[in-house]
C-alpha cells in the first residue's frame, strides 16, 4: 500500500528496502518527521494527532497521485501516525523512489508541503501550561503557494 495512517510505529529501514526492490531505481529520497520536545518556547510532553478515517487516507492518496502526475516516479510510500506520541517518536515517513535524484527530491518536498497544509490532521500538544492545538505555520502555507505558482 502506498499510503498508511496508523497508530503503530514504522521501521524506516524496512520501508526503504521495499522502495529499493525495483532494479531501475537510481535514487531514493526519504523524510522522517519526529515529535519535538519543545515548541514555541514550551516543553512538549506529548502530541496527540487526530484524523477522520477514510477521508485522511483519500487526501493523502490524492497528494501522492498529484506528485506522480508531476514527476516520473517508480514508487512512493507515505505513513502518518495518529494517536498520542512522545518527544522523539516518529510521526511521518515519506519515501520516493525514481530513476533520478532531482525528481525524487522535488516530489518528496512537494508531498511534505502538501501534507503539512492539506491533509486533514489535527495536532494537540501537552505542555506544562496545558494543552493547545497546533496551528499551521506561515512558512508551510508559503511553501504550498510556491508549488501552486509553479515555482517548486
Amino acid at each position: 500500500m502506498t499510503v498508511s495512517v496508523q497508530t503503530r510505529d514504522f521501521d524506516a529501514g524496512a520501508e526503504i528496502s521495499v522502495l529499493r526492490a525495483d532494479s531501475s531505481v537510481g535514487a531514493i529520497v526519504t523524510f522522517i518527521g519526529t515529535v519535538r520536545d519543545i515548541n514555541e518556547g514550551d516543553a512538549v510532553a506529548s502530541m496527540t494527532l487526530e484524523h477522520y478515517p477514510g477521508m485522511t487516507e483519500k487526501a493523502l492518496a490524492g497528494i501522492v497521485d498529484e506528485a506522480r502526475r508531476r514527476w516520473t516516479l517508480n514508487a512512493v510510500r507515505v505513513i502518518h501516525r495518529v494517536g498520542t506520541l512522545r518527544a522523539c517518536d516518529q510521526i511521518v515517513f515519506v519515501g520516493v523512489a525514481g530513476r533520478h535524484r532531482g525528481e525524487c527530491f522535488a516530489a518528496c518536498e512537494f508531498i511534505m508541503d502538501y501534507l503539512k497544509t492539506q491533509a486533514p490532521f489535527w495536532k494537540k500538544e501537552a505542555t506544562g501550561h496545558g494543552e493547545r492545538w497546533v496551528e499551521a505555520r506561515e512558512s508551510d502555507d508559503e511553501a504550498l503557494r510556491r508549488w501552486e505558482r509553479g515555482e517548486g
